[in-house]
């Protein structure tokens, strides 16, 4: 079979593989913030702050960032999985990851610092390619 030689940007390879990553990306983060809402956020909190307790952080800043991450998780995790506001959902989504990256390196847990960097990548890899997200609300909207 040929290769196909159309130059619709619409039904591209790069447009589809654009919004599964982006959906893949939203999915991931929209059910770390939902599973942390319902395991409670007390339970995600408390967990948090025994991980942060012989961390230079204060404890009331480490259970109300405990208590807020599920949430911001959730919300840009449904931005990008729908699409909506994709470039500033990327922004927060890496900023967020540069928090998480500092608490990682913090304690010393080289292991979650180094996936949050493979997510920070994949955020990239979505900003820079972001002219591929046709099949998003923002490509609806705009």
């Amino acid at each position: 079979m040929p290769l196909s030689t159309s130059t619709n940007i619409s039904t591209s390879d790069e447009v589809i593989a654009y919004v599964l990553l982006r959906v893949v990306a939203g999915v991931n983060l929209l059910m770390h913030g939902v599973s942390r809402l319902l395991a409670g956020k007390d339970a995600f909190s408390a967990h948090l702050a025994e991980q942060f307790a012989h961390s230079p952080l204060s404890q009331p800043l480490v259970h109300a960032f405990g208590t807020a991450l599920p949430a911001i998780e959730g919300l840009i995790g449904l931005l990008l999985l729908i699409g909506l506001k994709t470039r500033w959902a990327l922004v927060a989504a890496s900023l967020l990851m540069a928090v998480l990256t500092f608490g990682s390196s913090l304690v010393q847990d080289w292991a979650a610092a180094g996936t949050q960097l493979i997510y920070a990548l994949v955020f990239a890899v979505l900003m820079f390619l972001r002219r591929y997200n046709g099949w998003s609300l923002d490509g609806r909207v705009c």
